[in-house]
Protein backbone atom coordinates (compact mmCIF):
# COMPACT_ATOMS: atom_id res chain seq x y z
CA UNK A 1 0.00 0.00 0.00
CA UNK A 2 1.89 3.44 -1.23
CA UNK A 3 2.21 5.21 1.85
CA UNK A 4 2.43 8.85 0.13
CA UNK A 5 -1.32 10.11 1.65
CA UNK A 6 -1.24 13.69 2.64
CA UNK A 7 -2.38 14.08 6.07
CA UNK A 8 -4.16 17.26 7.44
CA UNK A 9 -2.51 19.41 10.16
CA UNK A 10 -5.86 18.11 12.33
CA UNK A 11 -4.97 14.55 11.32
CA UNK A 12 -1.49 15.34 12.50
CA UNK A 13 -2.45 16.44 16.24
CA UNK A 14 -4.61 13.23 15.99
CA UNK A 15 -1.77 11.02 15.77
CA UNK A 16 0.59 12.57 17.89
CA UNK A 17 -1.72 12.33 20.83
CA UNK A 18 -2.49 9.24 19.81
CA UNK A 19 1.11 7.81 19.69
CA UNK A 20 1.71 9.79 23.14
CA UNK A 21 -0.85 8.21 24.69
CA UNK A 22 -0.02 4.57 23.48
CA UNK A 23 3.46 5.45 24.67
CA UNK A 24 1.79 5.99 28.00
CA UNK A 25 -0.33 3.05 28.26
CA UNK A 26 2.52 0.79 27.17
CA UNK A 27 4.65 2.40 30.48
CA UNK A 28 1.53 1.73 32.42
CA UNK A 29 1.38 -2.33 31.06
CA UNK A 30 5.15 -2.09 32.49
CA UNK A 31 4.59 -0.36 35.56
CA UNK A 32 1.94 1.70 37.16
CA UNK A 33 -1.19 0.40 35.75
CA UNK A 34 -0.14 -3.53 35.34
CA UNK A 35 -2.55 -4.99 37.72
CA UNK A 36 -5.09 -3.01 36.17
CA UNK A 37 -4.28 -4.26 32.45
CA UNK A 38 -3.99 -8.09 33.83
CA UNK A 39 -7.74 -7.99 35.04
CA UNK A 40 -8.76 -7.17 31.40
CA UNK A 41 -6.72 -10.51 29.52
CA UNK A 42 -9.56 -13.00 29.24
CA UNK A 43 -9.25 -16.04 30.87
CA UNK A 44 -9.08 -17.77 27.22
CA UNK A 45 -5.58 -16.77 26.91
CA UNK A 46 -3.59 -19.61 27.19
CA UNK A 47 -0.60 -17.11 28.60
CA UNK A 48 0.28 -16.14 31.95
CA UNK A 49 -2.03 -12.84 32.24
CA UNK A 50 1.46 -10.60 33.52
CA UNK A 51 3.16 -12.31 30.36
CA UNK A 52 0.39 -10.50 28.33
CA UNK A 53 0.36 -7.42 29.63
CA UNK A 54 3.88 -7.47 29.62
CA UNK A 55 4.11 -8.22 25.99
CA UNK A 56 1.41 -5.98 24.87
CA UNK A 57 2.63 -2.66 26.86
CA UNK A 58 6.08 -3.62 24.48
CA UNK A 59 3.88 -3.65 21.49
CA UNK A 60 1.78 -0.71 22.66
CA UNK A 61 5.30 1.30 22.91
CA UNK A 62 6.56 0.43 19.43
CA UNK A 63 3.24 1.56 17.91
CA UNK A 64 3.24 4.51 19.72
CA UNK A 65 6.45 5.94 18.51
CA UNK A 66 5.85 4.41 15.21
CA UNK A 67 3.57 6.69 14.90
CA UNK A 68 5.33 9.74 16.13
CA UNK A 69 8.60 9.20 14.79
CA UNK A 70 8.56 6.96 11.55
CA UNK A 71 6.41 9.34 8.89
CA UNK A 72 7.53 6.93 5.94
CA UNK A 73 5.13 4.13 7.17
CA UNK A 74 2.84 6.20 8.74
CA UNK A 75 -0.25 4.16 6.75
CA UNK A 76 1.12 0.75 7.42
CA UNK A 77 1.18 1.70 11.25
CA UNK A 78 -2.17 3.23 11.05
CA UNK A 79 -3.46 -0.30 9.81
CA UNK A 80 -1.32 -2.06 12.75
CA UNK A 81 -2.50 0.22 15.18
CA UNK A 82 -6.05 -0.42 14.13
CA UNK A 83 -5.86 -3.87 14.30
CA UNK A 84 -3.92 -3.88 17.76
CA UNK A 85 -7.36 -2.17 18.90
CA UNK A 86 -9.09 -4.75 17.30
CA UNK A 87 -7.25 -7.59 18.90
CA UNK A 88 -7.62 -6.20 22.63
CA UNK A 89 -11.43 -5.49 22.34
CA UNK A 90 -11.77 -9.12 23.51
CA UNK A 91 -10.30 -8.13 26.38
CA UNK A 92 -12.49 -5.12 26.96
CA UNK A 93 -15.77 -7.56 26.43
CA UNK A 94 -14.56 -9.75 29.47
CA UNK A 95 -14.32 -6.84 31.36
CA UNK A 96 -17.98 -6.09 30.67
CA UNK A 97 -19.03 -9.83 31.29
CA UNK A 98 -17.12 -10.52 34.40
CA UNK A 99 -18.11 -7.12 36.15
CA UNK A 100 -14.60 -6.34 36.84
CA UNK A 101 -13.70 -3.07 37.70
CA UNK A 102 -10.67 -1.07 36.88
CA UNK A 103 -9.17 2.07 35.15
CA UNK A 104 -12.37 3.64 37.24
CA UNK A 105 -14.90 1.21 34.77
CA UNK A 106 -16.72 0.68 38.07
CA UNK A 107 -19.66 0.23 36.84
CA UNK A 108 -21.63 -1.96 33.79
CA UNK A 109 -22.75 1.39 32.18
CA UNK A 110 -19.50 2.64 31.88
CA UNK A 111 -17.61 -0.52 30.88
CA UNK A 112 -20.12 -1.17 28.26
CA UNK A 113 -19.76 2.57 27.58
CA UNK A 114 -16.14 1.82 26.51
CA UNK A 115 -16.91 -0.80 23.95
CA UNK A 116 -18.23 1.59 22.08
CA UNK A 117 -14.83 3.79 22.09
CA UNK A 118 -13.10 1.18 20.39
CA UNK A 119 -14.46 1.59 16.91
CA UNK A 120 -13.50 5.50 17.75
CA UNK A 121 -10.06 4.40 18.52
CA UNK A 122 -9.84 2.24 15.41
CA UNK A 123 -11.16 5.22 13.10
CA UNK A 124 -8.95 7.32 14.82
CA UNK A 125 -6.16 5.51 13.87
CA UNK A 126 -6.74 4.92 10.38
CA UNK A 127 -7.68 8.14 9.60
CA UNK A 128 -4.62 9.93 11.52
CA UNK A 129 -2.17 8.07 9.16
CA UNK A 130 -4.09 8.08 6.03
CA UNK A 131 -4.70 4.43 5.87
CA UNK A 132 -8.41 5.38 5.40
CA UNK A 133 -7.96 7.36 2.32
CA UNK A 134 -5.95 4.71 0.97
CA UNK A 135 -8.89 1.93 1.42
CA UNK A 136 -10.77 3.98 -0.16
CA UNK A 137 -8.96 4.63 -2.92
CA UNK A 138 -8.06 0.87 -3.37
CA UNK A 139 -11.82 0.41 -3.86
Amino acid sequence: MPDQTPTTPLQDVARVLLGSFMVVAGIGHLTFARREFQAQVPDFVPLDKDTVVLQSGVVEIGLGLALLLWKRRRTEMGLGLGAFYAAVFPGNVHQYTHHISAFGLDTDGKRLGRLFFQPVLIATALWSTGALTNLQRRK
